[in-house]
């Protein structure tokens, strides 16, 4: 054999180098999750210019590709960004400014949370969220008569968990100008012996939230930045917010195009009419980090303040179905204006009767259309044949599995043992419609994605209660549950061709976690944490 030139040979040596590739980023020696089609795992990837460039194996991505930033994650699971489909992540911000009664045993808890607030902020508007009564010993709602004693001359605000219903001091009710006469559709303003208790419902409570005095630019910036280094910390790196108004998406932008405000945002509008007549004619408005193309409505109202609107009565109350927030006419003219702007419509439904409702509505509406995409939100309780409403592929069930666990042990009282059968059934929910979108409503749940996560496959909350888990048979596996806080959240805000994947050309969005959340025992899932948190490649 003729030997080459040893000129040549040094000639090739450094031409094989010189076709090296540069890259920004190497990861490699990591335990990947891609989330592809194939549900495929890597240990390694490479990222240019804020996407991914290429998944695969350590020796074949540093022999394509060089980069002066080779990151050895030393074999820890990475997993795609996580993406909660439902929450109120402006609300979580604003929720930090006010006084926090969440987890309160008591009435009386209750009290002192807002004696110590207020003795600290020497605040001229109270404003609470977080109580719920199911937690107490004494289930029923709380009447005002004490803090109109307490604080007679400044209105106090106390919004129930699930922000359904308030407790009001006189001086918040005399100063919306709501009496014992005030009647106002789509909810209820309780009374005992035709006397104001100070618990309003739904509808009603927005004749006080009209005279809550708004925040400054500067407590909405703040509110956001807080919510953001909350959410980076756990992993989530998309937020889906469900309801915002015009001024509030117009601030993110202005943040997210400041480079201060990283998380990406899927911003369904407000059901109002002004955001309606500003949103529905400009069209689909779309950056690199924002998303709006959706409308947030409600049907009903909640299950634990028996809001929501049931076919039978409630079985805990005598000839009570709840309440439409918004009324089957113009629910119906609704959907047919956000069909036509080319919107996605996103509607709050709870009761079976309201699900019925917003199911046959969109079936009707959506006829011959494809690729619309438009959600149920909770989809909560369903009964009868209305699940196979969702083999409609134009409907996607967006839920929250930390809702049934914190439900299931009073959800059966409001509903009987009949029809708690089709309640948080997210296993029906998935095989009807093939794909779901995860999330947790915060700030009514807590934020921790793996508290999410946990109660999905496990059907447990956190206290490992009930043993086998509520309603096991309605329980996800690990795979289902990482695509529905992944791919099909991505796709349920139709950015599954640019997120939600560990794959060439997304986003690179992903995060570094200290356990392997598909392999680790169940009982350890609420306690992973999050190593890092990368937004388009930077950590965050």
């Amino acid at each position: 054999m003729k030997k080459l030139p040893l000129v040549l040979i040094v000639i090739a040596f450094f031409s094989c180098g010189n076709d090296k590739k540069e890259v920004d980023i190497i990861v490699k020696n990591a335990n990947i999750y891609t989330v592809n089609k194939k549900f495929d795992k890597a240990n390694s990837f490479a990222i240019k210019g804020g996407r991914f460039v290429e998944v695969s194996d350590d020796s074949t991505l540093e022999n394509k590709y060089e980069a002066k930033n080779i990151i050895d994650v030393k074999g820890q699971t990475i997993i795609p960004g996580l993406i909660d489909a439902h929450c109120h992540f402006y609300g979580l911000g604003l929720s930090l400014q006010q006084v926090d009664l969440t987890g309160t045993k008591s009435f009386d808890e209750v009290i002192k949370r807002v004696i110590e607030f207020q003795n600290k902020k020497k605040a001229n508007f109270i404003i609470g969220r977080g109580w719920d009564q199911n937690d107490w010993e004494e289930k029923e709602y709380p009447t005002k008569a004490l803090f109109d004693r307490l604080y007679p001359n400044t209105p106090m605000v106390l919004i129930r968990v699930d922000g359904h219903a308030m407790l009001c001091n006189q001086a918040a009710l005399d100063l919306a100008e709501i009496t014992s006469k005030t009647s106002i559709s789509g909810g209820k303003i309780l009374k005992n012996k035709g006397q104001l208790t100070g618990i309003l419902i739904d509808n009603p409570m927005e004749l006080v939230e009209a005279i809550f005095p708004e925040p400054t630019k500067q407590q909405q910036i703040v509110a956001l930045l807080e919510a953001q280094k909350i959410c980076a910390d756990l992993g989530l790196t998309t937020v889906s917010d469900a309801g915002l108004d015009k001024q509030v998406i117009e601030l993110i932008d202005s943040l997210q195009k400041a480079k201060t405000l990283n998380i990406r945002v899927y911003g369904m509008i407000s059901n109002k009419k002004e955001n309606l007549d500003y949103y529905l004619p400009k069209g689909k408005v779309k950056t690199e980090r924002l998303n709006v193309q959706s409308v947030k409505v409600y049907a009903d109202g909640a299950l634990g303040s028996r809001g929501a609107v049931l076919k039978m009565p409630y079985s805990d109350r005598t000839n009570h179905y709840g309440a439409m927030v918004t009324g089957i006419k113009d629910y119906k003219a609704l959907a047919e204006r956000i069909l036509n702007s080319g919107y996605q419509m996103n509607t709050h439904a709870i009761g079976d009767s309201a699900n019925r409702l917003v199911l046959k509505t969109y079936n009707e509406v959506l006829k011959g259309k494809t690729d619309r995409r438009w959600r149920v939100e909770h989809a909560q309780v369903i009964t009868g044949n209305d699940f196979d409403y969702f083999k409609n592929k134009n409907i996607i069930p967006s839920i929250q599995p930390t809702h049934a666990t914190s439900d299931m042990y009073w959800a059966e009282d409001r509903v009987g043992k009949t029809r708690i059968k089709g309640a948080y059934a997210y296993k029906t929910l998935l095989k009807k419609s093939g794909k779901i979108a995860l999330g947790t409503d915060f700030p009514v749940e807590q934020v921790n994605p793996f508290f999410t996560f946990y109660a999905a496959v496990s059907r447990k909350d956190l206290k490992g209660s009930p043993e086998g888990g509520f309603q096991k048979e309605e329980a996800l596996s690990r795979e289902e549950t990482l695509k529905g806080m992944t791919i099909w959240a991505a796709y349920s805000n139709f950015e599954d061709n640019e997120k939600g994947s560990i794959e060439g050309g997304k986003y690179a969005d992903f995060i570094i976690l200290n356990k392997d959340v598909m392999e680790v025992p169940e009982n350890e899932i609420p306690t992973i944490s999050v190593l890092a948190t990368y937004i388009n490649g930077v950590a965050q």
